[in-house]
């Protein structure tokens, strides 16, 4: 069981983070944001998945008058990623936009930042306040380099520029392509301030290796029970961003996502098929929405025990397998039918 990090609690469209509140996952789009339609289709398909709050880059000002047409066409809550100039915060906001994202210290004077948290204050809007360990303040690297205390220091002072204007409606995120400095940041953060941290290993890689770095950085901060929100940062297709995050979430037990699957790795004393049978019975149960485990198991040294462990699950040996359900083995059947078997057994649970 992993005692949670208690922090405050913001709402972010509805969706509220911190608090003890469910992990929240995000995704950010990749299309042209100009192009309203491509961004509403890619998003739609991210909600489709299980994306809970997506976030949409605005360069410019036509990115920021997309905005309105696309929160109108989405059931998400959507986040305005800003950098440098207030003005596309300020419009954002008009269209309706449910969260920012920036770094006060760079979009400008304290008037113009006044200008931005007054219209989020006016809105009840959050600000995620993101710190990169790749665009840290000279004056921080110069103190710290490269460092964990650098990006806490550097998000805590910008946090620091917003609430003393009396806005304290603020999550944070301090994120490296290293691993390790991503932890030791968020393990600093945790402890100096409570306001609801957004975690994820940035430029993690494309989908097979950033998939492994981001489990095992976002996966080791989670454990400590640090984080309100996630977002696996995937060079590739968003919505191996949410399939990620939800694998992320329930190995650790924080959140379930329908079927749990196990199986095991195979080796010299297999005598089915048995990768052509996980595969098939592993893309049949992504469409089922049960909260069960299914295991399948390929021989007779840890197949019995291990699927006795899940709600179901087969043991399958030479020609045959046993389909196991709650602990018992409820059948023998021939190899053909094991899929088909096991699947209308699943139906029943």
């Amino acid at each position: 069981m992993i005692n949670r990090r208690h922090s405050r609690v913001i709402d972010v469209g509805g969706v509220k983070l911190g608090g003890g509140n469910p992990i929240v996952i995000q995704s950010m789009t990749n299309t042209d944001t100009r192009n309203a339609e491509a961004t509403i289709n890619q998003i739609k398909s991210l909600e489709e998945v299980g994306c809970e709050i997506v976030r949409v880059a605005v360069p410019d000002e036509a990115a920021a008058g997309a905005i309105k047409k696309i929160k109108a066409s989405i059931n998400i809550p959507l986040v305005a990623d800003i950098h440098f100039d207030y003005r596309l915060a300020l419009m954002s906001m008009e269209a309706g936009v449910d969260g920012l994202r920036i770094n006060p210290g760079n979009i400008g004077s304290r008037e113009r930042i006044k200008a931005v948290v007054d219209m989020a204050r006016a809105g009840n809007i959050p600000l995620r306040i993101g710190v990169n360990a790749g665009s840290l303040e000279k004056e921080l690297l110069a103190k710290y380099g490269v460092s964990a205390k650098a990006m806490v220091e550097s998000s805590l002072n910008h946090a620091k520029i917003v609430t003393d204007m009396g806005y304290e409606n603020i999550a944070l995120s301090l994120k490296a392509s290293s691993v390790l400095l991503t932890v030791e940041a968020y393990e600093l953060a945790a402890t100096a301030c409570d306001f609801p941290l957004h975690v994820g290993i940035t430029e993690a890689g494309t989908v097979r290796s950033g998939t492994i770095k981001s489990a095992v950085g976002i996966g080791i901060i989670l454990a400590k029970g640090i984080g309100d929100t996630i977002r696996v940062s995937l060079t590739g297709d968003p919505t191996e961003e949410i399939y990620a995050a939800k694998e992320i979430l329930k190995s650790l037990g924080l959140r379930r996502f329908g079927v749990e699957f196990i199986s095991c790795p195979t080796c010299g004393r297999t005598e089915v098929d048995l990768i052509a049978i996980a595969d098939k019975v592993e893309n049949l149960c992504s469409k089922l929405n049960k909260n069960i485990k299914v295991a399948v198991m390929g021989c007779a040294v840890n197949g019995p025990g291990e699927a006795k462990e899940a709600d179901i699950g087969i043991a399958a040996g030479k020609g045959y397998g046993l389909i196991v359900k709650k602990g018992e083995i409820l059948c023998k059947v021939p190899e053909e039918k094991l899929i088909e078997t096991l699947m209308k057994e699943i139906e029943t649970l």
